[in-house]
């Protein structure tokens, strides 16, 4: 039974019946499930705490960005790319896309709506979603509730000794716009993912002197096999051989490309690339070009840090490095377990159902 404090707040906000699904988040996943729904006569309500469809896309990315897969492996339900758009969109291309299929469908986000809680009240047998935007508290109350915020809500920003003395710039890699105003400057990218690897390549365009910090092994692989996609080879591999065996062609064909990239810095992990990402989100690196300026001396590959002093940074294999700024590709997390309460007996299909979610992003 409901407390009395939940009674109380329940008549202290204004509330809103939802006849459908509620979704929370308007990026790819949660245009495409209110799409498909619709396609089948059956309404929703999508929340987005921004003020735009894909925000992640919009407001927290660099300008250079491009998708890393075929548009065929982006595209969304029943509503395929422009015909003219090239294989690897861009990022505006991309949000001009998204927003044309918000349009085609009729799809209207409320927008400004931060989610603060979402539970499901067993007495009712009611998802009970609490939001928060322009100063009003409003309760969407309805029957299936779908998460669609994807991986990359938050920013993960690591604790680092010393980084508050630094005294020079230090911004998350979603802060990142263009490497512009690092002309001339010594940058230390840390994090060597993609965003990593593309943020320091975008830096050499512009004439910055970018040293990457990678503490951990990494999977780097050749964006293109013979003119076809690595991934698209990957998934045609998968439909005749098992996960292991296309894990050693991929690595062979690095190899054949890319040659040995750990005379470089770069370590591979002991797990094939695939079996890496199904076992633990990793994505491979796909190469755009970082690993030539690697291999010139344009981007340096440092290990870890041990401690930040004035202007630089002392490295765990004792070497000092001195630099002017500091970008952080130290990469997102779901702020899911922050806002969502999950009984125990529908924790097991809600787990199911966020393994199954797909990563647009890196």
């Amino acid at each position: 039974m409901a407390s009395m404090t939940d009674r109380l707040d329940f008549f202290s906000r204004r509330c809103a019946w939802v006849n459908g699904p509620i979704i929370v988040g308007a990026g790819p996943s949660g245009l495409a499930v209110a799409a498909c729904l619709k396609e089948h006569g059956v309404p929703s309500v999508i929340l987005e705490r921004a003020d735009c469809i894909a925000s992640l896309w919009q407001k927290r990315t660099y300008d250079r960005l491009k998708l890393h897969l075929p548009k065929q492996f982006c595209q969304l339900p029943k509503f395929p790319f422009p015909e003219h758009y090239p294989e690897y969109p861009t990022k505006k291309q991309f949000v001009d896309y998204l927003e044309s299929y918000a349009k085609h469908f009729e799809i209207s986000p409320r927008f400004n709506q931060s989610v603060q809680s979402a539970r499901y009240d067993e007495t009712c047998g009611l998802w009970r979603v609490r939001t928060v935007g322009a100063g009003a508290e409003v309760e969407y109350i309805g029957r299936w509730l779908v998460v669609a915020t994807g991986e990359n809500a938050e920013k993960v920003v690591p604790e680092l000794e010393g980084l508050g003395g630094f005294g020079g710039d230090v911004i998350h890699a979603c802060d990142y716009k263009s490497g512009e105003a690092y002309r001339g400057k010594r940058v230390l990218v840390i994090g060597c993912g993609n965003s990593g690897m593309e943020l320091c390549l975008d830096l050499c365009d512009h004439d910055a002197f970018p040293a990457m910090v990678v503490r951990d092994s990494v999977h780097v692989l050749p964006r293109e096999v013979l003119g076809k996609s690595t991934f698209e080879l990957a998934v045609l591999l998968m439909k005749w051989l098992p996960l292991w065996l296309v894990d050693k062609i991929l690595l062979w064909l690095a190899w054949l490309l890319l040659g040995n990239v750990e005379k470089h810095g770069l370590r591979r992990p002991s797990t094939g690339p695939l079996e890496l990402k199904n076992t633990q989100g990793r994505t491979p690196v796909l190469d755009l070009g970082a690993l030539a300026k690697i291999r010139s001396g344009d981007i340096k590959v440092v290990p870890g840090i041990k401690r930040f002093s004035s202007g630089s940074v002392e490295l765990v294999d004792g070497q000092a490095l001195d630099i002017d700024s500091v970008i952080l590709a130290t990469g997102y997390r779901s702020n899911v377990p922050q806002w969502l309460q999950v009984p125990t007996k529908i924790l097991h299909c809600f787990s199911l159902t966020v393994e199954s979610e797909d990563n647009m992003g890196d």
